[in-house]
């Protein structure tokens, strides 16, 4: 899938907005390596990222894919940093997924 771009707009970058996440910083998630999930949100096709910003800080993503005149847009739904517990169950994860590939 080829992206187009970031769907930014007075509906969604007030809710991300307010945890203290800029937009730099969500786009900066996905030009890194972020860990994708499913959300278990029923009505709509949503995602969840995970992954840092160029500072290092670890922030999570509920995201949306937008098909719009045939370009392929990502729409951030809601942003905030994550809680050290957070980055701590990511991080084990990420360590023993290093450890499963090496063997």
């Amino acid at each position: 899938m080829k992206l187009s771009g970031f769907d930014w707009d007075a509906g969604n970058w007030p809710k991300c907005g307010k945890h203290g996440v800029s937009r730099e910083e969500i786009e900066a998630v996905f030009t890194g390596w972020p860990a994708i999930l499913a959300d278990p949100h029923l009505t709509e096709p949503r995602q969840r990222a995970i992954g840092q910003t160029q500072a290092g800080r670890y922030v999570f993503v509920v995201f949306m894919f937008r098909d719009t005149d045939q370009k392929i847009l990502l729409r951030p739904i809601s942003a905030r940093f994550m809680h050290q517990k957070e980055i701590d169950h990511y991080e084990k994860q990420n360590q023993a997924a290093a450890n499963v590939a090496l063997r």
